[in-house]
């Protein structure tokens, strides 16, 4: 649950983003005032008006000019409200940009552990519609909400100034606005709140439901979809509706007793007006000026309700800035004088952090040695991948240690480490770009561009990811979002392609080969072991195919290292390798390419 926090120690937090434009605020908030105060003087000339030009006698140069003065306080008014806008715009642009930027770059610090736990829909939510908020509640929202109320202080003075009885019967609706006002923050916080969140646990569902249109299409389950979605587009509706009705009722209260308190004023008005005790300019100044201060009022409401949905926005931007990112780098980083590649793990330990006192891992202990490709099989869930992901530090051992060539990882940079390690994971994923982007994602920099389209040749050569020259575009071609156009099998090559481009020490697969046809794999073999001989390989291993690539295999049970051998070895000694080793699969399908080539057999039967 969120800690509730008031709200000028939350909008307070804004102030190191804030604090650069300041200045242009500040003359922001000033032009803005400098117009109040423009409207405010224009009741004041109408007084000398009615009591000095309008009285038998009066000249019509003092209309005239009496009018001018009017024109050009208007014409001012006008002028500031405009200069208001040019000082803040770009400034609040600026301060939204730079912490959407912020957030993104703290998104991408943050563990893997933190993803696991937040929804893509809550994150995007906050990076765009809550950041796109405050920067209008900054540009307008907290720059009136202050000259609203300077402008209410200012011209109930001026009232007093005119008639101090009528000044205490417009007062005096200030008091039921002021302890409604109360309730009215403390309800409309929580349900802006609750509104957000809902908002952004709808943008989940449709993100999830987008990239899964394929099962929701395969498995039929297209209504049962929308009917969810329309579920919880529903609560998000009642949320609004009662945010609406609690402004709505705010915004009545404010605008009807000011105008009650008008009414009975203009009662009092003329029958002090009648005993000589009110002059008839001052008491035209007076509801001109009631009239400007009753504006302002009336738009508190809305100024309130955006300040209090400000400041849900920060605190749901600090939530996430507020997170800590665990996996760091030392201050004083260590690097191996000379990089073998050789991974061990002594004692190493894992448990996720809601669950401490469930360990995945148990005392793992294995020495993979320089060049040497180490095969991992186990049956589900006895936690291969959670083994693999320890090697670059996408999770953090909570017990023992792994090493590269004796220095621990912890004692690496994180960012140097990711150049020593790559991943190709099951799950791939692949970003809307070029080929040519996705597979170079993670290969040096440096060096001449010849060389980089050298390592981009070779990685699709390996990865038998020849089908990226045939694409319209070649390896310009883009790919579209998580490269959905590709079936499953060339997005598998695509990410095995990008693993090797990287040119690692320490190569990391998690079952690279699962969504391959036979044929395919045996060709990726092959070249696998020509590129892998002077690489330290720890593999996933589903199929009985994948095992004979290793020079040694480990064998995973119940988190635990059970046995460590060759496949020769094992099978002959081992009754759980030999279990696991008949349950792998022999003859993976990419039903996505089956699916192409029956449709080209088709066309070819029907011509």
């Amino acid at each position: 649950m969120a800690k509730q926090t008031s709200f000028f120690t939350s909008i307070s937090r804004l102030y190191p983003h804030v604090r650069p434009i300041l200045p242009r605020l500040v003359m922001g908030l000033l032009s803005a005032l400098l117009a109040s105060l423009m409207a405010l003087a224009i009741p004041q000339v109408l007084r000398v008006l009615v009591n000095e030009s309008l009285k038998p006698g009066g000249s019509a140069e003092a209309v005239w000019t009496a009018s001018l003065v009017i024109l050009v306080l208007g014409i001012a008014e006008a002028g500031l409200v405009a200069l208001r806008r040019q000082f803040v715009i770009n400034p609040a642009t600026t301060v939204e940009t730079r912490m959407r930027v912020s957030l993104y770059g703290h998104l991408q610090d943050l563990t893997v552990s933190f993803h696991d736990r937040w929804g893509s829909g809550q994150l995007l939510s906050r990076a765009m519609t809550d950041l796109n908020f405050l920067r209008r509640w900054m540009a307008f929202g907290a720059i009136m909400l202050v000259v609203t109320t300077l402008t209410v202080v200012i011209g109930v003075a001026v009232m007093f100034s005119m008639s101090w009885q009528l000044a205490l019967i417009f007062l005096a609706a200030a008091v039921p606005i002021m302890i409604y006002g109360f309730r009215f923050r403390t309800r409309f916080s929580k349900v802006a709140r609750r509104s957000q969140d809902q908002a952004g646990d709808l943008a989940t569902t449709v993100e999830e439901s987008v990239h899964g249109i394929r099962v929701l299409k395969a498995f039929g389950r297209s209504q049962e979809a929308l009917e969810n979605f329309n579920e919880q587009a529903q609560e998000l509706r009642q949320t609004e509706i009662a945010k609406a009705k609690h402004l709505a009722t705010f915004s009545l209260v404010v605008t009807l007793l000011p105008e009650l308190a008008l009414g009975a004023g203009l009662v009092v008005g003329i029958m002090l007006a009648s005993t000589d005790q009110l002059s008839i300019g001052s008491l035209v100044a007076f509801f001109a000026t009631a009239a400007v201060v009753a504006a302002p009022v009336e738009f508190c409401g809305m100024l309130l309700a955006m300040a209090l949905t400000a400041k849900s926005a920060v605190d749901r931007h600090f939530e996430v800035m507020d997170a800590r990112n665990t996996i760091t780098s030392p201050d004083k980083p260590r690097r191996p004088a000379e990089l073998k590649g050789a991974l061990s793990f002594h004692d190493a330990s894992f448990a996720f952090e809601d669950a401490p006192d469930k360990p995945i891992l148990k005392n793992i202990s294995l020495d993979i040695r320089p060049g040497e490709t180490m095969a991992l099989v186990g049956i589900t869930g006895s936690g291969k991948s959670a083994l693999l992901q320890l090697v670059p530090r996408l999770y953090e051992v909570t017990g023992g240690a792994i090493t590269i060539d004796g220095v621990d990882l912890r004692e690496f940079s994180v960012e140097d480490l990711r150049t020593v390690v790559a991943v190709a994971f099951e799950d791939t994923t692949l970003f809307s770009s070029s080929v040519r982007d996705n597979v170079l994602l993670g290969a040096p920099d440096a060096g001449p561009a010849d060389s980089r389209d050298a390592a981009l040749e070779e990685a699709l050569d390996v990865a038998q990811a020849h089908f990226a020259y045939s694409l319209p575009d070649g390896v310009d071609t883009l790919i579209g979002e998580e490269g959905l156009s590709l079936s499953g099998g060339q997005r598998q090559r695509i990410a095995l392609a990008r693993a090797i481009a990287a040119k690692p020490a320490v190569l990391v697969l998690d079952d690279p080969l699962s969504a391959l046809d036979v044929n395919t794999e045996v060709l990726v073999e092959a070249r696998l072991r020509e590129v892998l001989a002077d690489t330290t390989t720890l593999i996933v291993a589903h199929r009985p195919s994948t095992v004979a690539l290793a020079d040694r295999v480990a064998l995973l049970e119940d988190g635990r290292i059970t046995a460590v051998g060759t496949h020769t070895e094992l099978l002959a000694t081992n009754s759980h390798y030999r279990y696991v080793i008949a349950s792998l699969d022999t003859e993976p399908r990419d039903l996505d390419s089956e699916l192409s080539a029956f449709d080209d057999r088709s066309e070819e039967i029907s011509r």
